[in-house]
């Protein structure tokens, strides 16, 4: 921020040239974190501009053609969900959301049951923000290819809890969030397919920057920031990092076996088929409000999603794997990171079984 401070967008000075060069590296790091070009990779504020500039982009520029439907998993963010309703009541879209079984895996009978000639584009986030059920993307893509419709996944979840190498072999499209890894807030990606530049619209309009897809000066300091953290999330450093998390999560539900109600886990209950920092928990007859007020302020958990907090409804995304309105109302999700160490998950055990005892007692 005071090294480098040059515009990267400034091509007639050697400030300029430094500026955009680290732009480009931190383009081939993020390029490299799920198999794309560099000049593939387009700098956001982060993965709701994304996705709106996926959707949106590749909509505006279709309206006229014959694919005018489009297909949303019932458990996207609500971001892609709002954008759903944009395309549906502005463009004219006709716009279908594809079911979940109860570990929120998608429906494969149902979305290729909705697939025709006509759709444009199938949205489906390889991991789920909420229960953080992982999607098999590859078996999705073949059915979606099939039929000519392109891929959007929004991977904002998916960089802590898979490897995204080859994930541009089958998503046309995907979204990516800087702090959802480890990097700044305020800055994201979206990989489009090189073909697609000029199928889609921009929804930024301005000086014509990257590829007269997305105008306005980077914020270069963000772009190094996303690139470092892409580089976190590759390697065999990342994946053993992946399993430890995972075993921490295990642990933390084995703490909290005993409790003075019935605990359940929401989404997989298989730990390989769920992101490993990821589990949402039901507490039979507790309100999860308020256990949460309890547990403050020694404990930081959610009852959904934060793009949602403070909305008073049960989570769309519980509902659709099944859960009723009251078991909705008991679940909270709780995330582990590569900061948590077993001591804190010993402790967090020990301040929900504490809260509970008080609160049944």
């Amino acid at each position: 921020m005071a090294g480098c401070f040059g515009n990267p967008h400034a091509s007639e000075h050697i400030i300029g040239w430094r500026a955009m060069q680290v732009v480009e590296e931190a383009a081939t790091a993020v390029g490299d974190l799920i198999g794309a070009d560099p000049d593939e990779i387009i700098f956001t504020s982060g993965a709701t501009e994304a996705n709106n500039l996926a959707l949106l982009g590749v909509a505006r520029r279709a309206a006229a053609g014959k694919r005018k439907r489009i297909l949303l998993g019932a458990t996207e963010h609500k971001c892609v969900l709002e954008i759903g309703r944009v395309l549906r009541d502005e463009i004219g879209f006709a716009v279908s959301h594809i079911p979940v079984d109860s570990a929120g895996r998608l429906d494969m009978d149902a979305l290729e049951a909705e697939l025709d000639e006509e759709v444009l584009l199938v949205s489906v986030m390889p991991v789920n923000n909420e229960i953080g059920t992982i999607q098999d993307v590859a078996a999705i893509s073949r059915i979606v290819s099939g039929y000519g419709s392109l891929l959007h996944c929004d991977a904002a979840q998916a960089p802590c809890a898979l490897d995204l190498s080859s994930l541009t072999q089958h998503a046309d499209l995907i979204s990516l969030s800087g702090h959802k890894m480890y990097g700044p807030m305020g800055v994201g990606a979206l990989f489009a397919r090189r073909e697609l530049h000029d199928q889609m619209a921009p929804i930024i309009h301005g000086g014509g920057q990257q590829r007269g897809l997305r105008s306005g000066t980077l914020p270069m300091p963000l772009c190094i920031g996303l690139g470092a953290a892409a580089k976190l999330m590759t390697g065999h450093e990342a994946t053993n990092e992946r399993k430890a998390i995972a075993a921490r999560s295990d642990l933390f539900k084995e703490l909290l076996e005993g409790l003075p109600c019935r605990v359940w886990v929401n989404g997989p209950t298989n730990a390989a088929e769920r992101h490993p920092g990821n589990i949402n928990l039901g507490f039979e007859g507790v309100q999860a409000a308020d256990l949460l007020s309890r547990l403050q302020p020694r404990l930081a958990a959610s009852t959904g999603s934060a793009c949602t907090s403070g909305i008073p409804e049960p989570s769309h995304v519980l509902r659709a794997i099944g859960l009723s309105e009251d078991e909705a109302a008991c679940s909270i999700r709780f995330s582990l990171g590569r900061h948590t160490t077993d001591d804190a998950v010993k402790e967090a055990a020990r301040i929900i079984q504490d809260a509970l005892r008080v609160w049944t007692h």
